[in-house]
């Protein structure tokens, strides 16, 4: 499972209907940005998608976790300045920071031009402050890279508050006005996935989790966490690939959970989606999973831990509903999407049935 590592901090977490296990550290998604002087048509919006990213290629590898809509259509950076302004003492030069307004009378600092040494960016830092509150500027991001993380503490010094980290670099924040910070807050939720998946014999695809968890040699749905611009429904496919061997085509989704202070303080959503099986010979991913096979719904709420957890029970229950379309759950449609200009998905009930009835 590929998302994130999540509890008893070894990469292991429980979901409620089944425990999520993962060697990986979650992943920040990251907004990108633009060079000072170029057009910013775009209003701000709030966004939270995730989007996948290398570090040569994805620009939003490149800020704040929740893009705003001005800040996700900046440009690349078109080069690297230092302006250097003259002051009002004689003789002396003080570096500005490279940096653009925001569409929130905000400012983004450009993390390729921040100075090399710790003594040239400290007076740069304090004369940009100085120069952005004179101008009444509110919310400032500052990006700082790995190699120069001695520029870490300067920034702290003048006010500045962390405010989240990815491999590469830390991002901080300074909310100027003595009024309430209006930024928004680091990336707060974590989300997986759970396939149920039922063959024409009505046995359902379980697996055994290695892990020491409450649901330790308990059979349960496969689990997982979404990869960074991974569609739920992708995710959840994925995932009963890889702990199972079987191939599977997303039908809908039929229930979410949604959990507060699971791992690392992080609230946590968790998509049940029903696939229908395209295989069936099973081969595990034996470095997560004890064991998988398929088995009858009533062996798998035979178990005890299913008559000690409501929620798994309920699940199950709502899963077998569906299949025996005694339950509608959403299906996923592909919609553009003018916040961003990109193909979203929408999940919801079917869009031809929705018409009819309004006709």
């Amino acid at each position: 499972m590929v998302m994130s590592a999540v509890a008893s901090m070894e990469g292991r977490h429980w979901l409620g209907i089944g425990c999520l296990c993962s060697p990986k550290q979650p992943r920040i998604p990251s907004s990108c940005s633009f060079k000072l002087g170029l057009p910013m048509g775009h209003g701000l919006l709030w966004n939270s998608f995730p989007l996948k990213s290398s570090p040569s290629s994805d620009p939003s590898s490149r800020g704040p976790f929740f893009l705003w809509k001005g800040l996700a259509h900046m440009p690349k950076e078109m080069g690297i300045q230092i302006v250097s302004p003259n002051t009002s003492s004689p003789g002396r030069t003080v570096e500005f920071l490279d940096a653009w307004d925001d569409e929130y009378e905000g400012i983004v600092v450009n993390p390729q031009s921040l100075p090399s040494s710790s003594n040239a960016f400290a007076p740069a830092l304090g004369a940009s402050m100085s120069s952005w509150k004179s101008k009444g500027k509110k919310g400032i991001w500052l990006k700082i890279l790995e190699g120069q993380a001695d520029l870490v503490p300067i920034a702290i010094q003048e006010g500045f508050e962390y405010h989240h980290a990815e491999p590469g670099y830390v991002m901080l924040t300074h909310w100027i006005p003595r009024e309430p910070c209006m930024l928004p807050a680091s990336p707060s939720h974590l989300i997986g996935v759970a396939g149920f998946v039922i063959n024409d014999g009505g046995e359902v695809l379980v697996v055994k989790e290695k892990c020491a968890c409450n649901c330790n040699g308990v059979w349960k749905l496969p689990t997982g966490y979404i990869n960074k611009s991974e569609d739920i429904f992708s995710g959840a496919v994925r995932e009963v690939k890889e702990e199972t061997g079987i191939d599977t085509v997303f039908l809908e989704m039929v229930a979410f959970r949604h959990a507060h202070l699971v791992a690392f303080e992080k609230s946590d959503l968790l998509f049940v989606c029903m696939l229908k099986p395209l295989s069936f010979e099973i081969t595990i991913d034996d470095k997560e999973i004890q064991a998988a096979k398929w088995i009858a719904v009533d062996e798998i709420l035979g178990q005890p831990f299913y008559n000690e957890d409501h929620m798994s029970k309920r699940v199950i229950d709502i899963c077998v509903a569906a299949y025996e379309e005694r339950y509608r759950g959403f299906i996923a449609h592909q919609l553009p999407s003018k916040i961003d200009g990109k193909l979203s998905i929408l999940y919801c009930d079917d869009f031809d049935k929705i018409s009819k009835r309004f006709k």
